[in-house]
């Protein structure tokens, strides 16, 4: 992509409205625009970072077993009188009405539409287990949204439900989530820890919060530093082989988020040159609810033996729209984002310090040829901003590799290769620059 012919609205100034670093970034940064509060556009530069995200966030899921769909935002307000949560789940929750009166509202979350579709459809335990995810848009009326897309009211998360004949099976089926988010989020360059965590209007009585450690975090978190080492499952896990080893790695060492804190234990457990208590962003929550719903909506299904039960469920959510910014606030520095290479927008940009310059123009034109022949995602700055204002532009968006070429450079046939990750800095042939950004 070629930056004259790209829409990267990059502002100069510190937004007024951005309290945190990682809203004030993608407005800087160009990645964003305020519509209305909580809700945002999002311009080009951030939205290939929402779609890396996402396409990682699915290769996980389907990695694990899980099926995609696509449900709709609006859902009818029936389905939720028939769960309770209707006039339960509070303000949060935008209610409409068609032409016709019917009744609706915009999902905040979809336990009790994917009920119906299951009920509808599965009818025997021979089905089971089943695991059925989106990727969808949702609308949540914080009362006080902020923090850009840290607190926004219309959100993109994913959200997966499984369905099982009793409880045990489920927690397979939770034991599976479970892994896939820590795969999920490594992949992203987060450490995100797994910490118990109140259930809210989910329901059910276990689950886990995601957390990314961060003092910018809505969260209060205490853990045992510990558990920051662990390794955390590579490609070859077997999702139908016994991840009960691996849960147990993670889960006995103390790690909670204030709501289920528990001082004493925490005290007892964790040696104090252990102990760690800071805030943290919460980047995905996990639950396990046995029959909440299927009780309420009648989603039943024949065993073994053929009498109808109500199956055993859970929900897990990832959110797709709010790791832009726990990203951010994990990577970054004075100058601006430091994208980890599996999220970032580009993996390279092409600075020309010297626009107009024949060598310096064919040189650059044949590394972008030459990058883009390789598959390598490359911005190629050609505009004829002076080349400070280049290296400003590219520290900002925080693309990963900067390949800066200049005459100087290009008498001695090199140009210099930037690791925006660390700073570090190596000249090379530009077909030695090519082969190590595709290799």
């Amino acid at each position: 992509m070629r930056l004259s012919r790209f829409f990267l609205p990059i502002l100069k100034e510190n937004p007024k409205e951005a309290e945190i670093v990682s809203h004030r970034l993608m407005l800087r940064a160009g990645m964003m625009r305020q519509e209305a509060a909580g809700i945002y556009a999002w311009l080009p530069l951030g939205f290939r970072v929402l779609k890396k995200i996402e396409q990682i966030v699915r290769e996980e899921q389907d990695r694990a077993g899980a099926i995609e769909l696509l449900m709709p935002t609006l859902q009818l307000a029936d389905l939720w009188r028939e769960s309770g949560r209707y006039d339960a789940y509070g303000p949060e929750m935008l209610r409409i009405s068609d032409r016709h009166k019917r009744e609706l509202l915009y999902g905040p979350t979809n336990e009790e539409m994917i009920t119906e579709i299951f009920r509808a459809y599965v009818k025997s335990y021979k089905n089971l287990p089943l695991n059925l995810y989106h990727i969808q848009w949702k609308f949540r009326d914080e009362q006080r949204p902020r923090f850009g897309v840290m607190r926004g009211r219309e959100f993109l998360m994913k959200d997966a439900y499984s369905f099982d004949l009793n409880e045990a099976a489920a927690r397979v089926s939770y034991n599976k989530m479970f892994v896939a988010y820590l795969r999920t989020f490594a992949r992203m360059g987060l450490k995100a820890i797994p910490m118990r965590a109140e259930t809210g209007p989910i329901g059910g009585d276990l689950s886990h919060e995601f957390i990314v450690l961060a003092e910018t975090g809505e969260s209060g978190v205490y853990c045992n530093r510990d558990v920051l080492e662990l390794p955390v499952p590579g490609e070859d896990v077997d999702y139908d082989g016994d991840l009960t080893p691996v849960i147990k790695q993670w889960t006995s060492l103390y790690a909670a988020t204030e709501d289920v804190h528990d001082a004493a234990r925490f005290e007892r457990e964790v040696p104090e040159d252990k102990r760690v208590h800071t805030r943290g962003i919460e980047v995905g929550q996990i639950f396990y609810f046995g029959t909440k719903y299927s009780d309420s909506m009648k989603a039943l299904v024949a065993g073994p033996d053929g009498v109808e039960v109500p199956i055993h469920g859970g929900s897990y959510g990832v959110g797709v729209s709010r790791l832009v910014g726990a990203i951010i606030e994990a990577c970054h520095d004075d100058a601006g984002i430091k994208w980890p290479e599996s999220v970032a927008p580009f993996t390279a940009v092409i600075l020309n310090l010297k626009q107009g310059d024949e060598a310096v123009d064919a040189a650059c034109e044949k590394l972008y040829r030459d990058f883009k022949a390789k598959g390598v995602d490359v911005l190629y700055d050609d505009t004829d901003q002076r080349a400070g204002a280049k290296f400003a532009a590219a520290d900002l968006i925080g693309i990963p590799w900067q390949i800066m070429v200049g005459p100087k450079g290009l008498s001695e046939g090199k140009v210099e290769i930037k690791r925006r990750s660390d700073g570090s800095r190596e000249t090379m042939s530009p077909a030695d620059a090519v082969a190590r950004l595709a290799g």
